[in-house]
Parts: structure tokens; sequence; C-alpha cells
């Protein structure tokens, strides 16, 4: 009886993940053709994938004055890179402290509290959104940078995601840094985090696409023009553009090629992170 070589098996395992990619990418492709076509070739009756006739005129109008006065793009492009780096350090420092506390120091009620924390993840953020945004408004911080990034430092996966990864390093480098004299802080800022940069690596990237993606939040904090992100100012310019598709395509490549090519270029090292750290107890 024949038998398939095992490469000749792996590309039949491969095969629906390709059409499954192909599938996926296709709403992506048709963003990006749409956005360089003029307008009457995207009503045309005929319409074709590739455009007959491209053009530059779909981004030239959405970054014109007349387009920027009342949709500020690059500012709306500049407040979600800053929120998300800003969120994404952030995020980083909070995170790996706690984890590192939960991994490694020995205090009362150390395991009944890390649960506590788990327990937040099975809480719909639906649920906290009202509770959060009244806490927000009375601390002052209604439509500034701050009330929009530091509500997001408060997330239970982070913390899970790296203490699983400290538990799992070897106990023996902290106790030779402690015997050199090493402090705490030291050893964690030293030893423990050079040691951990593919699951910060991993947390990094994860939280930069949530941020940047995130729209509810930064829409019921904000309630001016020049505060929001891209994902909220596109709502709003497509609200004004329905029937202009090449220009609302415009707009939303805009929005998305950041993930996409941050996605491009960092899915090994998110591979290589989920993989080392395994999730695992």
């Amino acid at each position: 009886m024949l038998t398939l070589a095992p490469r000749a098996k792996r590309w039949f395992a491969q095969i629906p993940m390709a059409l499954f990619a192909v599938v996926m990418a296709i709403p992506l492709f048709w963003m990006l053709e749409t956005s360089f076509k003029p307008e009457s070739e995207v009503m045309s009756a005929t319409p074709h994938w590739i455009p007959s006739h491209p053009t530059l005129d779909n981004y030239r109008s959405l970054f014109s004055p007349e387009h920027l006065e009342e949709f500020p793009v690059v500012r709306w492009f500049i407040n979600s890179v800053g929120i998300s780096l800003a969120a994404t350090f952030l995020v980083l420092a909070v995170s790996s402290s706690a984890a590192y506390a939960f991994a490694r120091l020995k205090f009362r009620y150390r395991e009944p509290l890390f649960f506590m924390v788990l327990a937040t993840m099975m809480v719909p953020g639906q649920v906290m959104l009202i509770p959060v945004f009244l806490i927000v408004q009375k601390l002052g911080l209604f439509n500034t940078y701050p009330g929009i990034v530091l509500p997001g430092l408060g997330g239970a996966f982070g913390v899970f995601l790296l203490r699983q990864f400290f538990i799992q390093l070897p106990v023996e480098l902290e106790e030779a840094a402690f015997l050199d004299g090493a402090s705490y802080f030291t050893v964690f800022s030293r030893v423990i985090l050079p040691l951990s940069k593919p699951a910060l690596a991993t947390l990094a990237i994860f939280t930069f696409m949530a941020s940047w993606n995130d729209f509810v939040w930064p829409l019921i904090i904000t309630d001016d023009v020049s505060m929001r992100t891209l994902p909220v100012g596109l709502t709003i310019f497509q609200g004004r553009y329905t029937l202009q598709y090449g220009l609302t395509m415009a707009a939303a490549a805009i929005t998305t090629l950041p993930m996409i090519i941050a996605f491009l270029i960092f899915q090994k090292r998110i591979t290589e992170g989920i993989a080392l750290q395994g999730l695992k107890g």
C-alpha cells in the first residue's frame, strides 16, 4: 500500500489553512484596491478586482485641508500612536512588577490574591464600563489622554502571562544574585526582565494591537474631535461619507495598515513567546 511522504503529508495538511488565509485576506485586498479606484470605477456596473485606472486621488482628498479641518486624520493617527505606545509601556511596567511579586515574593494570602486577579478575567468588559467611567469622571480625567490610558492598566492577562513565564525561570540565578548583595529590584530589573524578553515582547504586541483597535472606551471617554483615535474617527468619517467608498476605504487603509505591518514583522516573536511560556502553571 502506497504511503505519502512526510513532506507531502505536511503540504496536504497546510492546504486548508492556506485556503482559509486566502478567504480572510479577501476583505483586506478589496479594501486596498478600492482605495486606489476612482469613484466612477467603484460604482461601475462591472466592477473589477484590479483597478483599471489606479489613482491616489482618494488619499489626496483624505489629507486635503478641507477634510483635515473637519476630520483631522493626522491628529487621530498621532493620538492612536501615542496612546498605544503609552499603554504598552505602562502595562509592561505594572504587569511585570505584579507578576514578579506573585511568582517569587512570599507574602500572606499570595495565592488567594492571585486567583482574585484571575477571576477578573471572567468579568465582561462591558459590565465595567459604567463604574470605570464614573471613577474616571470623578477624578477629572474625562476627555484627557490619562483618562484613555490608565483604566487599561488593571488587566489581569498580562499579570497571568508574565507570572507563568517567571515561575519557569531557574531560581538559582536569583539566589546567586542575592548572594552577591543584589536587592529584589536589582534581581528583577537585571536578571528576570532580560531573561523574559520573549514574554515581554508578546505582551507588548498584544497590548499595542488591543489599544490601537480599541473603539468603545475612547468613544465614551472623549467628546472632543481632536481627542479621538483612528477607529473612532473612522466611524465618524464613514458616517459622513457613506456613499464615497473609495474615500472611506482610503481612511480604513490608513487605520488598518499599521497593524498588518506590525503583525507581519512580529508574528514570529508572538509565536515564540507563547511557545516558550506555554501558559502553564
